[in-house]
């Protein structure tokens, strides 16, 4: 497929070397957009994206960084600025899930972990992507999709009650911030993923989660990251102009 002439926006999706955020990035270069890939350490995974973006025709650009850090954060948005260009569009998609477990099992370094990383990070980007696009800084104003999980609504107890947690912080930062910059010309939106076929499984030490979890789902399967991908790119268009503050559950109806 070629890449669209529609837009040559910006854009940068945080977590982006595998799973939603890989699938992200390819559909948002079939869109047209120039994409920074930002991720942490698996160089040759991110590496392939890159190389499947230049086969599509398209622009894009590595940073690699922690993006729970905020030194690092701000050297990779200069690096967009300089490589790419101003950022249209904000994916916050990084995140992480840690060995099943209890509460009661869970230590102080593990959860803060797992916000630092799902949360902190969120934050951190969202501030320098707003110095860049809100019309209050003399922007043009842009959008912001958060990746969120069905797992902040189901609470996943006996897993992964502290990922559920940080997801519901990313439900109430994308509230939050939708009404606190609606004036300034972002919208701020959110996917809610359900049970996807992505390794994200086998880090929880169940690799097979989907698969046996899926007669619970009345859809009757697990989803796939394309699926979740079209959808932030939707909600990242002109398509969505009047939406902001919305949540898409992306979860075969669970």
């Amino acid at each position: 497929m070629n890449v669209s002439s529609r837009t040559s926006k910006v854009a940068l999706v945080t977590g982006a070397s595998r799973g939603i955020g890989a699938a992200t990035v390819l559909a948002l270069a079939r869109d047209g957009y120039a994409v920074g890939i930002n991720y942490l350490s698996s160089d040759n995974a991110a590496q392939q994206l890159l190389d499947e973006v230049v086969k599509l025709g398209g622009r894009a650009v590595l940073l690699k960084a922690d993006v729970s850090q905020q030194n690092e954060v701000e050297q990779i948005f200069l690096r967009l600025d300089k490589e790419l260009g101003t950022i249209d569009v904000l994916v916050n998609n990084v995140g992480i899930l840690l060995p099943q477990s209890s509460v009661v099992d869970m230590d102080a370094e593990r959860i803060l972990r797992v916000l630092q990383t799902n949360v902190l990070s969120a934050f951190l980007c969202s501030k320098y992507a707003i110095q860049r696009m809100s019309t209050q800084f003399h922007g043009k104003g842009g959008a912001i999709v958060n990746v969120s999980s069905a797992a902040a609504r189901l609470g996943s107890p006996n897993e992964y009650v502290d990922y559920a947690a940080s997801k519901g912080a990313i439900d109430s930062l994308t509230k939050g911030l939708s009404l606190e910059l609606a004036p300034q010309g972002i919208r701020v939106n959110c996917v809610r993923p359900g049970f996807i076929h992505t390794d994200i499984h086998a880090a929880g030490g169940d690799p097979l989660r989907v698969d046996r979890l899926s007669a619970g789902i009345p859809l009757g399967r697990g989803g796939y990251p394309n699926e979740v991908a079209e959808t932030i790119c939707f909600l990242a268009s002109d398509a969505s102009s009047y939406m902001t503050g919305a949540f898409l559950d992306i979860a075969g109806g669970k």
